[in-house]
C-alpha cells in the first residue's frame, strides 16, 4: 500500500493530527468565556470519542452539535467542579501557609490537613478526567454524572494516571520543549485520552452502541 494513500496508517495517523488540530482551534475559542469550559471540553470529548470509534464524519458540525445539546448539564458541572477546586486550592494554600508558621503540634497539625486536602485534590482530578467524557456519553442527573465519575475513575485508576500522564506531558512539552506544540494541545490530548478512555466507557456499559443516542 503507498504510504500516501488515503488508508495508509501513515495518511489516517496525519488525518488524526490534523482533526486533533482543528478540534484544538475549536475547543479554545469555545473556552475563552471561561464558563463555557465544560461545554467545550464535553463537546470536544464527544468528538474524539467518536473519532476513537471510528465513527467521525463532520468533525466540525458534530462538536457544535454537542456544544449545544449539552449546554446546560456541561456548565453546570464545570461551575461545580471549578468551585470545588477553587476551594480545595485555597485551602491547601491558606494550610501551607499557617504550618509554615507554626511549630511543634500545631506544624503537625497542619500537615495532616495538607495531606487530606492533597488527597482531596488527588479524587477531584478524577472525577475531572471522567465527568466530561461521560457527560458526552451519556444521559444523567449531575449528581450522578459526578458519582459515576469517582467511581469509574477509581475502579479504571490506570486510566486516570494515564489520562492525567498524557496532559502534562503535553504541558511540559509546550512549556519547556517546544511552545508551537500549543497548536495541538487540549485537542491531541483529548484525542490519544479517548483511545483509553472509550473502552472504560464501553465495560461500564456507558456508550450505547446506537450512534442516534447523541
Amino acid at each position: 500500500m503507498n504510504l500516501f494513500s488515503y488508508d495508509s496508517k501513515f495518511s489516517q495517523l496525519l488525518i488524526k493530527l490534523s482533526y486533533s488540530c482543528w478540534l484544538n482551534v475549536l475547543w479554545f475559542a469555545c473556552s475563552l468565556p471561561i464558563f463555557t469550559i465544560g461545554a467545550s471540553t464535553t463537546a470536544l470529548y464527544s468528538v474524539t470519542l467518536k473519532i476513537a470509534d471510528d465513527r467521525d464524519s463532520n468533525i466540525t458540525k458534530q462538536f457544535f452539535e454537542a456544544f449545544r445539546s449539552n449546554f446546560a448539564q456541561a456548565t453546570r458541572l464545570w461551575l461545580i467542579m471549578l468551585a470545588v477546586g477553587l476551594f480545595l486550592i485555597g485551602d491547601l494554600f491558606v494550610s501551607y501557609r499557617l504550618r509554615a508558621a507554626s511549630a511543634g503540634t500545631m506544624a503537625v497539625i497542619w500537615t495532616l490537613v495538607m495531606a487530606f486536602l492533597i488527597g482531596a485534590l488527588v479524587l477531584y482530578t478524577i472525577v475531572l478526567i471522567f465527568v466530561f467524557p461521560l457527560t458526552a456519553s451519556v444521559v444523567n442527573t449531575d449528581l450522578e454524572m459526578l458519582k459515576n465519575s469517582f467511581l469509574i475513575g477509581t475502579r479504571y485508576l490506570f486510566v486516570s494516571i494515564t489520562v492525567f500522564i498524557i496532559h502534562v506531558i503535553m504541558f511540559l512539552a509546550v512549556v519547556f520543549v517546544f511552545t508551537p506544540l500549543a497548536i495541538f494541545g487540549e485537542g491531541l490530548c483529548a484525542l490519544i485520552s479517548s483511545f483509553f478512555l472509550l473502552n472504560v466507557i464501553r465495560l461500564c456499559s456507558y456508550l450505547p452502541e446506537e450512534e442516534n443516542t447523541k
